[in-house]
């Protein structure tokens, strides 16, 4: 990109430099395409370093390919004897593991869900009696309020009879204070 840009500038600056040398060395005579090939000759000197680079880019493809290609063909060896390792050593013994533990597993699994059910049970159990005997406390309960109430009611009555019979005492007592003051009263 830098040569595409640097070529315009590079050839004005041939051409200037060209008719400069021509005008100023008439002794060698030179004619002109001569020194404008010269120029060329020097600018690829110079600047075009693409053949080379190119060159040494192959060069470190090829090699990086090479490299790549034995190192790549190592790992895919390297994967291919670990697969078949795994599936004729490691998985049967692994499934073989797998089907002891499972089968020892679903046994305790068994054991604890049996467990489980049986304190479920007698929790279902203890909660039925709790909740009978709350039942029956309830009912104790509410009949010794029931029971309370009637006392109140015969006490509220036996008190309201008191009370009525003192009040009609009341009345013919100051009844009869009312007659005695009426003779009193009369003299």
């Amino acid at each position: 990109m830098l040569i595409h840009l640097a070529w315009p500038l590079f050839s004005m600056l041939v051409v200037t430099t060209a008719t400069a040398a021509a005008t100023e060395h008439h002794a060698s005579h030179l004619p002109l395409y001569r020194q404008a090939g010269d120029v060329g000759e020097i600018y690829s000197r110079l600047l075009d370093h693409r053949p080379v680079i190119q060159g040494e880019i192959r060069y470190f493809v090829k090699e990086f390919e090479e490299k790549r290609g034995l190192r790549e063909l190592r790992v895919l060896e390297n994967l291919k004897n670990t697969v078949f390792e795994t599936n004729e050593h490691v998985l049967p013994k692994c499934e073989q593991a797998m089907h002891d533990n499972l089968n020892e597993t679903f046994k305790r699994l068994q054991a604890a869900n049996n467990m489980i059910q049986r304190l479920q049970e007698k929790e279902s159990e203890v909660r039925k009696l709790q909740a009978d005997k709350v039942m029956a406390r309830e009912e104790k309960c509410i009949a010794h309020w029931e029971e309370f109430l009637k006392e109140q009611q015969n006490k509220r009555a036996e008190v309201d009879e008191e009370h009525r019979k003192a009040m009609e005492r009341l009345k013919e007592q100051y009844s009869e204070m009312e007659k005695e003051l009426a003779k009193h009263v009369s003299f």
